[in-house]
């Protein structure tokens, strides 16, 4: 009773953060489909359109850290807030650009809000509620962002129908500022005098975060020369080489630096870290499926782009059941062997997916994606809850950013992984089609070989995770 009640007495606070990234979910998940039109609108090709997500996936990735680290030295609701003022900004600029730079523009300040709501979301959770009901409060979170990548492609597929483009971008400004009117009071912001904000700027490591984000930069860019073919891959793997070396030589010169962006108690955690690499690789494995479906079922399976998203829904409708009971789960029963479940039946999943069948069978087709669904959806809630209760409250900010960059980056690297991995077994080949048969499917298959053996290795590291506390 106790335990329902502390829920209930902070569910303003949740629904103002569920809220935030259910508009940021749903402007991301719907931007994938206005790119033909703003395409057409803006007369840019289709490759330069696709930098217009490129552009706000980047963007948000370097930065996750650095606001992360700005919540802990300021207060995590200032940046929060402020993210959220951010975001609507950036919202606005992309939904009334009249060319190609100003609509990158837009999305650059659009993905600097987003990177300040996600970067201090976990840290507001664990700054609001005890260890013994955060479970709960973070799955109630992940609903919100569930409910955003199913709907934001219905929202922005009857916006275009109805209207202009730029109203899925539009449309964030006056939701936006609904819930900063209601959040001030549930989520106060304190008053930095700006004497304090240059002191605490000047003590930021500002040369550590540039070559980051150089770094950062180059390696996400390696992955555009990868997709071209066999004829880009040195290119691709320099890219690759040097924006990893980079980057950790940024994490070197941090750690050096008197006052370091990722704090030497995490980079000593290695609790925070193995919770931080096994969320990593579940969302590298996660990515490589939403990514190769849409092939399978467009492009060889010949099913219409309505009915593969419907299908493709699954996976989300399943996780947004699935996620408030595995919260509650977490704040009753040992997390560690819940994320041992939910990991166990990712792998499942993908086992399914190497055996998907050679017609479309619609039962075979199906099961593999709902049973992806209840995986991810058992895995999160506990692993997110591991993560963070495994850091001081002061450092939550910082914490809850590196886990969003985890999520992120996997995401990312299995997008360009399954994409590099399907065409280099079909050289020459630029569009996938049913006459590509067998060697299409045997392509396909070998990939989720891969995506069985990442997600057999996570399920060790995570059992480990749980002998490795048993003994200490």
């Amino acid at each position: 009773m106790m335990h329902s009640q502390k829920i209930i007495s902070q569910l303003p606070v949740i629904l103002v953060l569920g809220f935030f990234s259910l508009l940021t979910s749903i402007s991301g998940s719907s931007t994938n489909l206005a790119l033909p039109k703003i395409s057409e609108d803006l007369k840019i090709s289709n490759g330069q359109s696709t930098w217009i997500i490129q552009i706000g996936l980047i963007v948000a990735t370097i930065t996750f850290v650095l606001f992360g680290h700005l919540g802990d030295m300021i207060s995590k609701n200032f940046v929060f807030s402020n993210g959220g003022k951010v975001f609507i900004v950036g919202s606005l600029l992309t939904g009334i650009s009249i060319n190609f730079p100003m609509i990158m523009f837009g999305r650059v300040i659009q993905a600097i809000g987003v990177a300040m709501i996600m970067a201090n979301s976990l840290g507001i959770v664990s700054q609001y509620f005890p260890d013994e009901t955060r479970g709960e409060a973070l799955s109630i979170i992940s609903m919100f962002i569930s409910v955003g990548a199913i709907s934001g492609p219905a929202i922005g597929g009857i916006i275009l129908s109805v209207s202009s483009w730029r109203w899925i971008y539009l449309f964030n400004v006056p939701l936006g500022i609904i819930i900063i009117f209601f959040s001030r009071k549930l989520l106060p912001t304190p008053k930095v005098p700006l004497e304090q904000m240059t002191t605490i700027l000047k003590r930021f490591n500002w040369l550590g975060q540039f070559i980051f984000s150089i770094g950062l930069t180059l390696f996400f860019l390696s992955g555009v020369y990868f997709q071209n073919g066999l004829n880009s891959l040195v290119t691709g793997i320099i890219f690759l080489v040097v924006g990893s070396v980079i980057a950790l030589l940024a994490f070197y010169q941090d750690q050096k630096f008197h006052e370091s962006l990722i704090a030497p108690e995490l980079v000593k955690n290695w609790d925070y870290l193995l919770s931080i690499f096994i969320l990593f690789l579940a969302m590298l494995v996660n990515a490589m499926s939403n990514i190769l479906l849409p092939f399978y079922l467009q492009s060889y399976g010949q099913i219409s782009p309505f009915i593969s998203g419907l299908l493709l829904m699954e996976q989300s409708l399943t996780m947004l059941l699935i996620t408030p009971i595995a919260g509650y789960i977490t704040d009753h029963w040992d997390r560690a062997n819940l994320s041992i479940i939910g990991l166990m039946i990712l792998l499942i999943s993908q086992i399914g997916y190497a055996m998907y069948p050679r017609t479309m069978n619609m039962v075979l087709i199906i099961i593999p994606i709902v049973i992806n669904g209840i995986g991810l959806g058992l895995f999160l809630p506990p692993n997110n809850t591991i993560t963070m209760s495994s850091v001081d409250d002061s450092l939550s900010g910082v914490a809850g950013s590196i886990n969003s960059f985890a999520r992120t980056l996997g995401v990312t690297i299995g997008i360009s992984m399954a994409s590099i991995l399907l065409f280099v077994q079909l050289p020459k080949v630029q569009n996938i089609t049913p006459k590509l048969g067998m060697s299409f499917l045997h392509a396909f298959d070998r990939v989720f070989y891969v995506a069985v053996a990442i997600s057999a290795f996570s399920l060790i590291m995570v059992v480990w995770r749980k002998l490795r506390g048993k003994r200490i």
